[in-house]
């Protein structure tokens, strides 16, 4: 039995990519482009701060986020890798803006994702 919708990443994973994309990248915009809930994007990163993975400052009203590039990945089957080793390696990418559909859902589209080349 094949399961769909699988990915590599963890939404943990996304979250950070995402973040080191865009610093100021609101929570809402976060969820849309990663298909899961702003209050899962706000759990996840309690969890990347609780890590000291990365530090958020406050520019008055809206977050900033600065990830810690220099942290070790946490499980011991990477633990020799580098946060901003595995960003580096997530930047050899087009950089995703935004869905134009929710995460998983079919289309006919063969290119369901907007592009910026970096």
């Amino acid at each position: 039995m094949r399961r769909k919708g699988w990915t590599f990443l963890s939404n943990h994973g996304h979250v950070l990519v995402c973040l080191a994309d865009d610093p100021d990248m609101r929570l809402k915009d976060m969820a849309a482009s990663i298909g899961i809930t702003e209050r899962a994007v706000q759990q996840i990163i309690a969890d990347l701060e609780g890590a000291q993975v990365i530090t958020r400052h406050k520019e008055g009203r809206r977050n900033r986020y600065m990830v810690r590039r220099d942290v070790r990945f946490r499980h011991p089957l990477e633990a020799g890798l580098r946060v901003g080793e595995f960003l580096d390696m997530t930047r050899r990418r087009p950089r995703l803006r935004q869905l134009t559909r929710p995460w998983g859902r079919p289309s006919g589209d063969a290119d369901d994702l907007e592009r910026d080349a970096l």
